[in-house]
């Protein structure tokens, strides 16, 4: 028996769905504004808490003329400290063009790294490949002992380094101590080309590959120096990543890629749980055996670098705890000129934890000397260099 719907009814049934969707919707819109109103409420309460401090600060703070670029850039960082993270930063423009600079491979400067000594001044232990520096004069083990000829000990330790910085071709004039003697130089700044990458042949056949640091252009130095090393007869690696405090991934993967087996190497974890892919590696692999030489200031990339190496290539690594740091950033322009430099996501290899606020723990700890130089590539001087040339180096030759 076929019964038939009343058009009343059909309307009305209409109607009523059109009233529940309506409701529905009003319920989640209202919901959605009320959560807006909310959180405007909430940044109008922080504005005015702000707006009541500057206040106050310009009716009693005891000069009268306020350098008004200096507290903007004061209030940026000061919002980024706030997060109590010590990666993520507010960079003036200055800033910002700096570190553009540093990952590009490039600096401004004169090109040295530099030890404070027991007395206060400031020792040479590296210099710079083609940098001023080197150009200059100056040399490792030189104590700089007086910039623009004021005595560093009178002018306090960091504000005589901080002085030696500058803007390209300025001069700066360094009184060096050398051999008992005082020798004065004029060395002028400039932009030069980073040499984060040394090498050197060990024993005859390990081929040493120091890593100060991963730039942009870091992997092409450091493929040259594989291939020189691989063609003088280097049948082992040994990779040393000690005192370096990381980089560009995009320099790393190029690095790791020809070490290591194919496939997906480190991924990264973001605030939503969605997971990235920030190291693969091809099908093209390097059989040497390897190891790496660490301490506690291997840090970020370097860290990253270590892990894939032991857990894809059995790599050893020998000295000391890595930093431990596990958090990605990214670099973002901002509106003024400056630039922000903000964590936004974990990593680690896909076989093993990430190590954020742990480090990586050697396989053999090693501790450096009182007088080790890591720079010296020395193993009569440097008990980690020795481990690392006795852990590649066949039994036969021992």
């Amino acid at each position: 028996m076929n019964k038939k719907v009343s058009l009343g009814v059909t309307i009305s049934a209409m109607a009523i769905v059109c009233a529940l969707t309506f409701i529905v919707t009003s319920f989640i819109s209202l919901q959605r504004f009320n959560t807006k109103v909310q959180a405007v409420k909430e940044k109008a309460e922080k504005y005015s808490r702000l707006e009541a401090l500057d206040t106050y600060v310009r009716e009693h703070f005891y000069q009268s003329e306020l350098d008004e670029e200096q507290l903007m850039n004061g209030i940026l960082k000061g919002y980024m400290a706030g997060l109590d993270d010590p990666y993520s930063v507010y960079m003036t423009a200055e800033e910002y063009d700096a570190i553009k600079l540093r990952d590009a491979g490039k600096q401004v400067g004169i090109g040295i790294t530099v030890t404070q000594t027991d007395e206060g001044y400031a020792k040479i232990i590296e210099v710079q490949e083609g940098s001023p520096a080197e150009n200059g004069g100056l040399k490792v083990e030189d104590i700089i002992v007086a910039v623009e000829g004021k005595d560093m000990l009178e002018t306090g330790y960091a504000e005589s380094i901080d002085s030696i910085r500058g803007e390209s071709g300025t001069k700066v004039k360094l009184t060096v101590r050398r051999n008992e003697k005082n020798m004065d130089f004029s060395i002028t700044r400039e932009e030069f080309e980073m040499k984060t990458i040394k090498s050197e042949l060990l024993n005859g056949h390990i081929g040493y590959i120091r890593i100060s640091g991963f730039r942009e252009n870091t992997d092409e130095q450091f493929q040259t120096a594989m291939d020189d090393l691989i063609a003088n007869g280097a049948d082992a690696l040994l990779f040393d990543v000690r005192n370096n405090g990381g980089g560009t991934l995009t320099s790393l993967e190029s690095m790791l890629d020809p070490l290591l087996p194919e496939g997906v190497i480190a991924t990264a974890t973001y605030q939503n749980g969605e997971s990235e892919t920030i190291v693969s590696s091809d099908a093209v692999e390097t059989a040497l055996p390897m190891a790496i030489l660490v301490n506690g200031k291997s840090a970020s990339a370097a860290e990253l670098f270590s892990a894939s190496l032991r857990d894809f290539k059995g790599a050893k690594l020998i000295g000391t705890q890595t930093y431990g740091k596990g958090v990605m950033q990214t670099l973002a322009p901002m509106p003024d000129g400056g630039g922000l430099n903000l964590t936004v996501a974990t990593y680690q290899t896909t076989k093993s934890e990430c190590y954020h606020g742990v480090g990586l723990e050697p396989d053999q700890i090693v501790e450096a000397g009182e007088d080790t130089d890591i720079y010296a590539i020395d193993p009569d001087t440097d008990p980690q260099l020795a481990a690392g040339i006795a852990a590649l180096t066949p039994k036969t030759e021992e």
